[in-house]
């Protein structure tokens, strides 16, 4: 999250705190702070290569 902020900071594009607010997966119930989670990452992402972020500023590139 802090790569697409900075991303999206770069880009001269403005967040708003309310968007800010809705980042965080702690507000979603079913996120057990207690337990353990294991994940299997892509190769690139073990490398810490990141996905390139779309434009919010380009109208030819969609939310998906």
């Amino acid at each position: 999250m802090d790569a697409a902020l900075r991303h999206l900071h770069n880009q001269r594009y403005e967040v708003k705190k309310e968007e800010l607010s809705r980042l965080s997966p702690l507000g979603h119930k079913p996120i057990n702070m207690l337990g353990r989670y294991q994940f299997a990452l892509a190769q690139h992402l073990n490398r810490g290569e990141l996905p390139p972020l779309r434009n919010p500023n380009d109208p030819n590139e969609s939310d998906g």
